[in-house]
Order: structure tokens, then C-alpha cells, then sequence
């Protein structure tokens, strides 16, 4: 109904239309209607406590009252009785209460008057709505709260393995698996093996408000982690998550989990497991005789439920499994590397400093921003010291540097000339090691971009004539001063020998005349 008087409280605040219809949650047209009605009837704020909606509805629209009478009213236990049978729709309904109606000379409800009437009658009455159990239509998934002990057959030490419970919501037929952990990966693969092991996919997946499956569920913003997420991608089917401390919202899984306490891990008290695949198989063996376990209170057992309702109504699985992966975040530094745990990998240089998120999976290593894919590396499961580089995600300055080698300095140089070549091989000769003359080498090349290849040429070939032990300043020097341009003969060759000793060394000018300078 109508809130007929906090729409007369709000308007004599002065609040407008719009901020009352978003308030009362009714129509902008609505609002208007009402607040004319009242102004024609001049009823104005503020009323008496025994003036209801129901009163003011009389007045605005004394003719409401006569067709109500007219009309008829659903039976509805009769209605959740049938939403229980396959195929069967409220729409369908419905359709056929409007037809009854219409025979008996009565009026029937509007289909979202006769929806809302029904789930009152659901919620008022404790019913569980039957639309919600359609075959094919949901599983419902959690962990169960008693674990299974596993001991160490050496130490004798106690660890717990955990129970994932998946059901499926029409025919409740249910898959178990024991897990080391809850981790975000292992509850992924037990869905993948859930999956499987229905043979289908249903159209909702409806998992608790545990944090390896919901990052945050509120009324007004649900976050599903994006592995999570991905994994219901790749299996065409919607995560729609239970409301928080609503149980209702997957009483099945909550009843599911409750029988498997009792029928897998209670059953296997006595049992002392050794490893956690002998808990696997026998977990399995268990499930068996769960699902073949008889109805209490209709034919039947979970399993043959499935395969005569349920079964043809799920959606294929895809043709190739889901790998899970992890994600996560992290900041582009000025190495431009990220991690996955074990080794480093490269992202294009550009991305410095820039929020990135990461997917690792067995194989891979990905490497996404702003949803877009900017990096791929094949996973090295072994650590290694060096880290995994891709060329083309560093700057030129390093690519040049990882490609420089001796032959390819020696190449460059002999497309100069023989001088240049002779300079090149001494610098990287005339230390231990050739990466020690790199710097030098490079300094060459580049002087030769500045100053001209025939410059470099006639440069090294006039420092060759004064020594055999060229130097990069030598070289530059030279060039800068433009030595290089003038004829060899006009230059002449130092006095002094090529390799000087360390100290001061006077010439024989020096000592002419009985040793003393004039």
C-alpha cells in the first residue's frame, strides 16, 4: 500500500516530488495524484495517530473499496503446491487464476499484485518459495564445520581435512570432497570437480559469505574476488551469493552439509587416516551411499531425482576444463619486474609506477592493466637467479646494452675502416675480460654518429701513428679539436717514448750548460 502519510509529512517539510517518491518508493505520478487529492480535500499534515493509510485510501479513492469486493483471491497453498512441478511458473499461474477469475464474473489481481500477495503469503506462513527450485536452475555450495583428522604416521601429529559441500538445489543430489585447506584455489577446483561430477552446470551459483568467495556483500555492492569470478565466466553460470546471516538463501547446502556431517564424517569416526588421499577415497565411497541413500518421505533417492528431473535441464560443461589461477596487485618498480613468488618476470618498461594486476595459474604468468593483457611469461616452477626478460618490454638504452658483443663491435668498426678496427680490438683486448672495454666501445660509436664515419677513421688512424696503446680520450680529443683534418706530416711524433714512466722526466735541453736553465 501506499504510504499515504509520510507522503503528506515529507511535502510539509518542503521536500520535492522526486526526493518523496524515492523516499515512499512509489511513482513521481503517484506522489502528484496524492498530493492533489489532499489539496482538493484540504488534508494537511499534521494527522492524528488513528488516521492509517487505510483511512486516507478511503478518502483519496472511496471507489477502491467497492472493487475490492469484486475481486477474487488466489488460493495460494494451492499455488506453492503447484510451482513445485517442473516447468511451472508464477507467470503461468497467473495467467490461469486471471482465466478462473474472468469465468467466476470477478476481477483478478495484477501479475506484480499477485507475485507480491504470494511471497507474503510465503513469508508470512514460513514457505519455502518453490521458485527457487527449478531443475537445473541453482547449486548451492559451503564448507562443512567438522573436519576429518589426518595423522602423521611419523610424529603422530594431527591435521585437519576439510569437507566442500556442493548441492543441487531441485533434486538435492550431492558432491563431497576432503580438502587440505580452504584456500581460494582448492574451492575453486572443488567447484571444477563438482562440475564434473554432475556432468552439467547450472544457471546460479549460490556460495556463502566466506572470504575465498565474496569480497564484499552488502544491500547495495556485492565484490566477487576475479579468480572466482573467472572460473563462473569460463562456466557460463551467475554467483549469486546468500544475503548475509540469511541461511534461508541456501537451505539446501545448509541441510546438505548437515547430512554429510552425519553420514560422511561421523560415519568415518573410527577411521585413522594416513594421508589425505586414503580421507579422499573414502569420502567418495561415503558420497556414493549418500546419494543412494532412500527418501524418507517420497520414492526415490538423490541420485535417481537427478537423472529423472534434473538432469536434462543443466548446461553442458565446456569442452575444456578450468584451470584456476591466483590474482593479485602490485606496483610497477623502476626494474620493471614483478613476482610470482618464485621468480621475476618483466612488464613493458612504460608501466613504472603504475598499479598492475597479476595471474598466475601453473603455466602462466599474465599480467593485466586496466583490464587489458600487457604481459605473458611461461612459468618457471624453479627459482632462478637471473630474472625472465622480454626485449621488447625495456627501453632502447637496454636493449642495445643486452645485445652488444665483441663481434659485433669488431663488425661495425671494420665497416669504417682499418684504424677504427684496430682502436675497437684494443679496447676490448687490453683488459681481462671484453665487457670491460663495452663502455669505450660504445662512446665510439657514438662519436662516430656526431663527427662523421670518415672523421672516426682519419682520427684512430692519426692516433695510431703516435701509439699503440689508443684511448677513448685520445680519440675525442682529436676529433673535438680537428686534428683529424690535417695532413699526418704537418704532426710530428712525440719525443717522448709511448709508454712514460711515472715520474717527472726533464729533456737533455735541460741540463745543457752545466745543468742550469737561462
Amino acid at each position: 500500500m501506499v504510504n499515504y502519510r509520510e507522503i503528506l509529512r515529507l511535502k510539509s517539510l518542503n521536500y520535492s516530488n522526486v526526493d518523496i517518491a524515492s523516499s515512499v518508493h512509489s511513482s513521481r505520478n503517484t506522489i502528484h495524484e496524492v498530493l492533489k487529492l489532499a489539496e482538493l480535500l484540504k488534508i494537511k499534515w499534521p494527522l492524528g495517530d488513528d488516521v492509517t493509510n487505510y483511512t486516507l485510501e478511503s478518502l483519496f479513492y472511496p471507489e477502491r473499496k467497492k472493487t475490492s469486493e469484486r475481486r477474487m483471491l488466489p488460493d495460494y497453498p494451492k499455488i506453492h503446491q503447484e510451482l513445485a512441478k517442473k516447468g511451472v511458473t508464477l507467470t503461468l499461474l497467473w495467467t490461469e487464476y486471471c482465466a478462473e477469475a474472468v469465468a467466476a464474473g470477478k476481477k483478478p489481481y495484477m501479475s506484480t499484485q499477485f507475485n507480491e500477495n504470494y511471497r507474503k503469503w510465503a513469508r508470512i506462513t514460513k514457505a519455502t518459495m518453490r521458485i527457487h527450485h527449478k531443475p537445473g536452475d541453482a547449486m548451492e555450495v559451503d564448507w562443512a564445520g567438522t573436519t576429518i583428522d589426518i595423522y602423521d604416521p611419523v610424529t603422530g601429529d594431527i591435521s585437519p581435512a576439510y569437507l566442500f559441500v556442493a548441492v543441487l538445489s531441485c533434486s538435492c543430489y550431492v558432491y563431497a570432497e576432503a580438502c587440505p585447506n580452504m584456500k581460494s584455489d582448492v574451492f575453486i577446483n572443488c567447484h571444477v570437480h563438482a562440475y564434473e561430477y554432475f556432468g552439467g552446470v547450472t544457471r546460479l551459483l549460490i556460495p556463502d559469505n566466506l572470504k575465498t568467495g565474496i569480497t564484499k556483500n552488502t544491500r547495495y555492492e556485492t565484490v566477487i574476488p576475479k579468480a572466482y569470478r573467472e572460473m563462473a565466466d569460463n562456466y557460463d553460470t551467475a554467483i549469486v551469493p546468500a544475503r548475509v546471516k540469511h541461511p534461508d538463501d541456501k537451505a539446501n547446502a545448509e541441510g546438505s552439509v548437515k547430512f554429510a556431517t552425519t553420514w560422511i564424517i561421523a560415519a568415518l569416526r573410527n577411521h585413522h587416516f594416513f594421508s589425505l588421499d586414503e580421507a579422499r577415497k573414502a569420502v567418495a565411497e561415503k558420497l556414493e551411499e549418500l546419494n543412494t541413500r532412500p527418501f524418507q518421505k517420497r520414492v526415490g533417492n538423490r541420485r535417481s531425482a537427478f537423472e529423472n528431473e534434473e538432469k536434462a535441464f543443466m548446461q553442458p560443461l565446456p569442452i575444456a576444463s578450468f584451470e584456476p589461477a591466483v590474482w593479485s596487485t602490485a606496483k610497477v618498480q623502476n626494474d620493471y619486474l614483478i613476482s610470482d613468488g618464485i621468480n621475476k618476470y618483466s612488464v613493458p618498461f612504460d608501466l613504472i609506477g603504475e598499479q598492475v594486476d597479476i595471474r598466475i595459474s601453473n603455466d602462466t604468468v599474465e599480467v593485466f592493466f586496466h583490464g587489458s593483457r600487457v604481459a605473458s611469461h611461461i612459468r618457471r616452477l624453479k627459482a632462478q637467479i637471473e630474472p625472465i626478460r622480454k626485449m621488447e618490454h625495456m627501453p632502447q638504452e637496454h636493449q642495445k646494452y643486452l645485445s652488444y658483443a665483441p663481434d659485433e663491435f669488431l663488425n661495425w668498426a671494420s665497416s669504417i675502416g682499418e684504424s677504427t678496427r684496430k682502436v675497437t680490438e684494443y679496447f676490448l683486448t687490453s683488459d681481462k675480460e671484453p665487457e670491460q672495454g663495452f663502455k669505450y666501445c660504445v662512446s665510439l660509436m657514438k662519436a662516430a654518429d656526431r663527427y662523421g664515419q670518415k672523421r672516426m677513421e682519419k682520427a684512430c688512424e692519426r692516433l695510431l701513428t703516435f701509439t699503440k696503446q689508443p684511448s677513448l680520450r685520445s680519440v675525442l680529443t682529436i676529433l673535438k679539436n680537428g686534428q683529424d683534418k690535417l695532413p699526418l706530416e704537418t704532426v710530428s711524433k712525440p719525443s717522448h717514448p709511448e709508454k712514460r714512466s711515472k715520474g717527472i722526466t726533464r729533456g737533455a735541453a735541460a741540463f745543457a750548460k752545466g745543468g742550469a736553465a737561462e
